[in-house]
């Protein structure tokens, strides 16, 4: 993906603080969109949400290669052609999370507060949790299909929400059918099992000084993404971090607990320097 491809980015809200979403794998810019609207207020100057679509997702370009540093540069680029004198607040979730905290720790001067959904600064071995999600999507036979209900009835996914999530991905081009996701470049990193990019983290952010903003580190009391052993590398990079456990929920805290996503995000965004 060329660094001056713009990504597909969509703005709610017409005053307030700038707020950047980034989403996770096989997610896109507008999964966050209610809780954008939610943030904007009636009168929509409760704050600026810009939804990004990342490089490989929704309606951004795709790339030849996975990296976060490409990621991170994409997004910075992005921001910077929106508002380039406005600090940003990013919120960043599992994938997007770790963009996020790479492009904190690269572009200090682009992110004023950094709030990172359920994600760690580690490596996590493998896309193996993902590995059947890829398969089932690239067995899904686009050139037969005749409807999206064709396509739910195809789709082998037996849980309903991950088939709507997934399935999100789909889009009908005339006749024809075709995945958002650069699904061949996401096979391709999940074949090298523990070699993944994606599960990992990149060596780079070690020689990087630490974000001096606030941080604040979400995480679902049902989610395994982030344990006690990952607090002292998290505040090696980002020193004021605190962490908010949201009860009940799993890995889509956002989805499973938006009122107080929206909550924690209102105070945050408002909240004084330091």
């Amino acid at each position: 993906m060329s660094a001056a491809a713009p990504l597909h980015t969509l703005t709610i809200g017409a005053a307030g603080p700038r707020i950047a979403f980034l989403h996770g794998l096989f997610g896109q810019g507008r999964n966050w969109a209610q809780i954008a609207k939610t943030l904007a207020g009636p009168d929509g100057t409760g704050a600026r949400s810009t939804l990004v679509d990342l490089p490989d997702h929704g309606r951004s370009p795709w790339s030849r290669e996975f990296s976060f540093e490409g990621y991170a540069a994409a997004v910075a680029d992005t921001l910077r052609a929106i508002d380039a004198e406005t600090p940003w607040v990013v919120v960043g979730h599992s994938l997007g999370g770790k963009t996020a905290m790479l492009l904190a720790l690269q572009h200090p001067e682009l992110v004023s507060r950094l709030v990172v959904v359920d994600i760690a600064p580690k490596s996590y071995g493998t896309l193996e949790r993902f590995s059947g999600y890829i398969e089932e999507m690239q067995h899904l036979p686009l050139g037969e299909l005749t409807s999206r209900g064709d396509a739910e009835a195809r789709f082998e996914e037996p849980n309903p929400g991950v088939k709507a999530f997934l399935l999100q991905n789909l889009r009908r081009d005339g006749d024809s059918w075709r995945w958002q996701a650069n699904l061949d470049l996401f096979a391709a990193d999940a074949a090298k099992g523990t070699g993944s990019v994606i599960a990992a983290w990149p060596d780079v952010a070690g020689g990087l000084q630490p974000f001096p903003g606030p941080v604040l580190w979400v995480a679902g009391s049902d989610s395994s993404y982030i344990t006690d052993e990952d607090l002292p590398a998290m505040r090696a990079l980002f020193p004021k971090v605190r962490q908010l456990t949201v009860k009940g929920a799993t890995h889509w805290v956002h989805t499973d607990a938006p009122e107080i996503i929206v909550e924690a995000l209102r105070r945050f965004a408002h909240a004084g320097p330091g």
